[in-house]
């Protein structure tokens, strides 16, 4: 549904997270070299949930190079203890946010060799390759963290060797680990438990742009979904013959208030043929802003490629610009409950006057598990890019068994794994909305149009985008404005 803010109950702190830098590099062995005598860091820890019980684990960290050498993050680890709630137990990692961008950081859990009254466990945090490096005196910034019962019952972290309820603001915390190429650089395991050295590693990195590099074979008959969007209006019968419902009456997301307005779902003429296009219309005031949304009718899209070409608008087409509006390409399963294990949604968000505590131009690449609408709790991660993208892209995104692989114009700009895999079948989506009224406080009316030249799926097969390019040339070619092949479940 595209509706929530981002990624915490603290959802004002989405500022300052750094572009996905390195998105586009192929995946590689590397062989890393010893830690240099130069090499020196410190760590920091503050938790934002500081009972001795909790919903979840919140250790907020950042790391800081006081050496004399710049190291790659990719070479870096650490470590936070805790107690178990029970040998059978077993826990979840999740990113709220982070400076260098949730999709640059891992984690994954561990059970110690000589297990302590405080500690049989490890969360270990890792960096893939697009998080960069630090250069000496630099800091990661905030990573907001947390972990969390796959059956989402209380845990007790009192008994944590890491925890500190008492260390709600940054300090230097030796009780984290870092480890530099798997040599203990920082801090102090529990007792027995110092981590081992390892004369390599492998790079995270992300697939190369192309995608190419192992890209399977492409089955000719695979169920296809592709609409150039050839309606007349949004009454035209064809749209919902073709399996398109456009949204009406009042509801999520945006502000309470607005109307979601089918009229304003059109099909100009562009450059010689009709787009989608999409338009959003406010006074500055919830009854006088009205936003746009079209849905598939059939929830039958999961594995497979989802591609749209889509213009957005950094501006209005007349009237005063700042306004804080969301135009999106998506799917989604609906939420039936607070945490319904069965939710999914996999984001293209593009805020072009900034929102949700940023300040300008952003895109957003959200993969979302589940979530409580309240009290708030989000299980998602993201990427991001600070840039404008006025005009027209090339807006796609893969979903296997492994990953949620997200490109623009060509270039991978984030990939999302486990647990944020969708479950069960999606809708496909686009609506075009108001974050809320804060961006713009003028009286005068003015509208914000985001238009879709086609949409294509393809089911279960993980395309590239030069042939995702390469299918959708040749159904034009034929002639085809409309093709559904895709069963329904």
């Amino acid at each position: 549904m595209s509706a929530r803010p981002r990624t915490t109950s603290r959802r004002a702190r989405l500022a300052a997270a750094a572009a996905i830098a390195a998105a586009g590099l192929a995946a590689t062995a590397l062989t890393v070299a010893p830690a240099s005598a130069a090499d020196a860091f410190s760590v920091q820890y503050r938790t934002s949930a500081s009972g001795a019980t909790a919903d979840q684990v919140e250790p907020w960290l950042q790391v800081t190079n006081t050496g004399s050498s710049t190291v790659a993050l990719n070479r870096i680890t650490l470590r936070y203890y805790f107690k178990s709630d029970g040998p059978s137990v077993s826990y979840r990692f999740a990113c709220s946010w982070a400076v260098k961008g949730c999709g640059n950081i891992t984690g994954t859990f561990g059970t110690l060799a000589n297990p302590t009254a405080t500690a049989d466990r490890y969360l270990e945090i890792g960096f893939t390759a697009g998080a960069g490096s630090l250069a000496p005196g630099q800091s990661t910034g905030d990573m907001q963290l947390r972990f969390y019962r796959s059956d989402w019952q209380t845990l007790t972290q009192s008994d944590d060797y890491s925890f500190s309820g008492t260390q709600t603001g940054y300090a230097d915390w030796q009780k984290v680990t870092l480890q530099e190429d798997g040599a203990l650089v920082w801090g102090t395991a529990p007792a027995g438990n110092n981590p081992s050295p390892s004369p390599s590693q492998s790079s995270s990195a992300l697939p190369s742009p192309s995608g190419s590099t192992s890209t399977p074979p492409v089955d000719p008959n695979a169920p296809v979904l592709f609409d150039d969007f050839s309606y007349n209006t949004s009454a035209d019968a064809a749209v919902q013959q073709h399996g398109w419902t456009v949204k009406s009456g009042q509801g999520g997301p945006g502000v309470p208030g607005a109307t979601w307005s089918p009229a304003d779902v059109t099909f100009p003429t562009v450059g010689g043929s009709k787009v989608l296009n999409l338009r959003l219309t406010t006074d500055g005031t919830a009854s006088g802003t009205k936003e746009t949304e079209i849905q598939t009718t059939a929830r039958k899209f999961k594995n497979g490629t989802y591609a749209a070409r889509v213009k957005f608008a950094d501006a209005p087409g007349s009237g005063p610009d700042g306004d804080h509006v969301n135009q999106t390409f998506f799917a989604f399963t609906p939420l039936n409950a607070p945490m319904d294990p069965n939710y999914s949604e996999q984001d293209f968000e593009y805020l072009p006057n900034g929102g949700w505590g940023e300040q300008s131009n952003i895109m957003y690449e959200t993969t979302w598990e589940t979530y409580n609408p309240d009290p708030w709790n989000a299980v998602n991660t993201h990427g991001e890019q600070r840039q404008s993208f006025d005009g027209w892209h090339l807006l796609q995104f893969t979903i296997d068994n492994s990953n949620v692989t997200y490109y623009i114009d060509g270039q991978v700009v984030a990939t999302h794994g486990e647990p944020y895999l969708p479950e069960t079948p999606q809708f496909i989506d686009f609506n075009h909305w108001l974050i809320d009224l804060a961006g713009q406080y003028s009286n005068t009316p003015r509208s914000y149009d985001q238009q879709v030249d086609y949409v294509y799926f393809v089911k279960d097969q993980v395309l590239s985008p030069a042939q995702v390019a390469t299918n959708v040339a040749a159904l034009r070619t034929a002639g085809t404005a409309f093709k559904d092949t895709v069963p329904a479940n």
